[in-house]
C-alpha cells in the first residue's frame, strides 16, 4: 500500500485523508509527501520520506493525481537506473493508495526548499521538463541526509545497493 501525506493546499484539491489507524506503507520506498506548486500549468511535487527523492508531475486533472503517480515514480526510478524488477514490485505495491495529512515537518521543509529551487531552475520556461527538473533537484544536498549520503540521488542509490545483490 502506498501512503501519500499531502499538504493542506493539495488536500483541498484532491480530497480528504483516507488513511485508517494502524495502516502502514508496504512499498520499498515507504511514504511520500506531496504539495501543489502553483505554476501555470500547476504541478504536484512529491518527495519520498526516507530518501527525499523528488518527483514532479502535472497536477491536472487533480482527481486522477494519485492514480497517475505510480507511473511517474516508475519513470523517475528508471531515470536513476533502478532495476526493472524493483520498479515492477514498487508499482505492484502502489496499486492501493491512501491519503493522509503531513506528519514530518522536516520533509515538509525539504518540499518547500525544492519548490523554491525548482522555481529558480526552471526560470522563464513556461513548460519545463519535469523529469529533468526532478533529476536536477535529486542532486541537491539535504540537511537530513548529511550524516548519510548527502543528496536524494545518492540516498536512493545506497538503498538500492542494500537490497540488490552485486552482479557476479
Amino acid at each position: 500500500m502506498l501512503i501519500v501525506r499531502a499538504t493542506k493546499k493539495l488536500l483541498d484539491r484532491i480530497g480528504p485523508p483516507s488513511l485508517s489507524e494502524g495502516e502502514q506503507s508496504t512499498t520499498l520506498l515507504g511514504q511520500w509527501y506531496a504539495t501543489a506548486v502553483f505554476w501555470k500549468p500547476q504541478v504536484a511535487l512529491f518527495v519520498n520520506e526516507p530518501t527525499l527523492l523528488p518527483v514532479l508531475m502535472p497536477l491536472a486533472p487533480a482527481a486522477t493525481l494519485l492514480a497517475r503517480f505510480p507511473q511517474k515514480v516508475a519513470t523517475v526510478l528508471a531515470a536513476h537506473g533502478t532495476p526493472e524488477a524493483i520498479i515492477g514490485e514498487e508499482l505492484q505495491q502502489m496499486r492501493d493508495c491512501r491519503l493522509a495529512k503531513t506528519a514530518n515537518r522536516s520533509v515538509v521543509g525539504i518540499m518547500n526548499e525544492f519548490t523554491y529551487l525548482a522555481e529558480t531552475y526552471r526560470g522563464d520556461t513556461p513548460a519545463p521538463d519535469l523529469l529533468g527538473l526532478a533529476m536536477h533537484l535529486a542532486t541537491t544536498p539535504c540537511g537530513p541526509l548529511y550524516n548519510k549520503h548527502i543528496s536524494p540521488d545518492r540516498e536512493l542509490d545506497a538503498l538500492l545497493r542494500s537490497i540488490t545483490p552485486p552482479a557476479s
